[in-house]
């Protein structure tokens, strides 16, 4: 085990992100793992998700199909929240209470899915904690692909819902 820290602790950032975020769906929810998103950035302000635009990402219109947006938004919301949780070493469940989202372009190429509340949502956790009661926060993720620039295909909403355990 003290082999794979060590390998693991040489690895760049992202990269051990997107592992965690891809075994994660390998053993809790398999869409994740199907769809193959990578984490490009994770910080305390930012969280950058990549879904390729492959083959089983598409809808027969060509473009990436709502649900596999829907569900990078999901990770693009939580990986923060996880990782928080992680750092706090705390007990804390986490799930999504709502949803809501706006397509506004078709999504033809790699998507970005971006959330720009990393403070906040280290603040959110740190409130859980000293509650002992489930929170209730809004996660807001803005959705980019490289030909449409800075100019959102999609924006969504999630209330992310936290209770510490025990």
């Amino acid at each position: 085990m003290a082999l794979l820290n060590d390998v693991a602790d040489k690895l760049p950032e992202g990269l051990k992100q997107t592992a965690f975020v891809r075994l994660f769906g390998l053993t809790k929810v398999p869409l994740i793992w199907f769809i193959r998103p990578s984490v490009i950035q994770l910080d305390d302000q930012i969280t950058k998700v990549k879904v390729p635009f492959i083959r089983r990402n598409k809808n027969h219109l060509g473009s990436i199909y709502f649900g596999v947006l829907c569900a990078a938004a999901d990770i693009a919301g939580g990986v923060a929240a996880m990782k928080h949780i992680t750092d706090s070493k705390q007990k804390i469940s986490l799930s999504f209470k709502d949803f809501k989202a706006e397509f506004h372009k078709r999504a033809e190429g790699d998507t970005i899915f971006e959330n720009e509340q990393g403070g906040e949502i280290k603040e959110f956790v740190e409130k859980t904690i000293a509650s002992g009661e489930r929170e209730n926060m809004t996660v807001k993720v803005q959705a980019f692909t490289e030909q449409m620039g800075r100019e959102p295909v999609a924006t969504f909403e999630l209330t992310l819902s936290l209770k510490k355990k025990g």
